[in-house]
């Protein structure tokens, strides 16, 4: 059986906080980049949180999802 190893580039889930804080959307390429995240093992405490932010924010309407692939 193979097994894929899914690792986030340093940085990346900051970015991608900061990105959908600011334009409200959560577009394709933002939920792959999540979904990345969620299997990383290796988030730290601060990561965790930020990723409950997003959620949070999505449960309560402050962000739309969006089928584009980037918001830029």
């Amino acid at each position: 059986m193979i097994q894929h190893h899914v690792r986030l580039l340093p940085g990346a889930l900051s970015d991608l906080f900061a990105e959908v804080s600011s334009s409200g959307k959560i577009t394709l390429a933002d939920r792959y980049g999540l979904m990345a995240a969620l299997l990383d093992e290796e988030l730290t405490q601060e990561e965790r949180d930020s990723i409950e932010r997003l959620l949070h924010a999505l449960q309560r309407g402050r962000m739309k999802v969006v089928d584009e692939i980037s918001a830029l």
